[in-house]
């Protein structure tokens, strides 16, 4: 078993790949980086006939892949929406800290959370959206940006993942403002313990885990019996997790 980190870069994926193919591998799980940037490595590895299997993002410009294994990133955005609808059901002014531009599971998240609250009416207004990189730093600093930028603090930041959620809390902090909800994506084991203590409001669970075993038994059943998974799009049913539902939180136990 080879592992490799891209370490949030393109480059660095596209070379781990190649350096797979000459090592000769049988078989690829892949975590795309950013969609179009990936491509061309997908390609490469298909063309050299290596079974693919995404996990997380998909590459829906390269056909052939053996599946694709994630979370239902629109369906996980909406259940952000549905936190905020049922914390502030009289409206609320929001920020919306986006991931990579250019990644699907940023993309459906933003579209998910705009399906329910759009669909909630203009008492939900959107005073800032912006994308973040799915970074902490750039989450700070966007979020202070839109602080000084806004006549009043937004009423909730919502992110695309806790990194960002985490970033958006240090600003607030510096600002000194209370009473702002911040939900965040991922269910990482910080955020859960910041729900706990109840300075993050709620975060997502998306079974990570969940997904990479999927891909992995998909993938060796086909390199041992030729035999190609039943469904070739897999995808898992995010949850939202608040105080009150904490134990569901797959990375529960890791809470300090």
């Amino acid at each position: 078993l080879i592992e490799s980190d891209g370490q949030l870069s393109s480059l660095k994926q596209t070379a781990d790949i190649e350096d797979a193919l000459a090592r000769g591998v049988q078989g690829i799980v892949l975590n795309p980086n950013e969609g179009d940037a990936m491509a061309p490595a997908l390609q490469e590895a298909l063309d050299a006939h290596v079974p693919v299997v995404t996990v997380d993002r998909s590459v829906p410009s390269v056909q052939g892949v053996l599946a694709h294994v994630g979370a239902d990133n629109v369906k996980g955005g909406e259940a952000q929406g549905e936190v905020i609808l049922k914390l502030f059901p009289n409206g609320a002014t929001i920020m919306n800290l986006q991931g990579e531009l250019g990644a699907k599971p940023a993309i459906d998240r933003s579209k998910g959370l705009h399906n329910v609250l759009d669909a909630a009416g203009a008492k939900y207004k959107f005073v800032y959206q912006q994308t973040a990189g799915f970074d902490r730093a750039r989450g700070r600093s966007m979020t202070e940006a839109a602080l000084t930028g806004l006549a009043k603090p937004p009423q909730v930041i919502v992110a695309a993942n806790d990194d960002m959620a985490f970033g958006a809390m240090e600003a607030v902090k510096a600002h000194n403002l209370r009473g702002v909800a911040i939900v965040g994506f991922d269910a990482s084991p910080e955020a859960l313990a910041q729900v706990r203590d109840g300075t993050m409001t709620a975060t997502v669970e998306q079974f990570p885990a969940e997904q990479c075993a999927l891909a992995m038994r998909i993938l060796v059943d086909f390199i041992e019996t030729g035999r190609r998974p039943a469904t070739q799009i897999n995808l898992l049913q995010p949850i939202a997790i608040t105080k009150d539902n904490l134990d569901q939180a797959a990375r529960f136990n890791e809470v300090n």
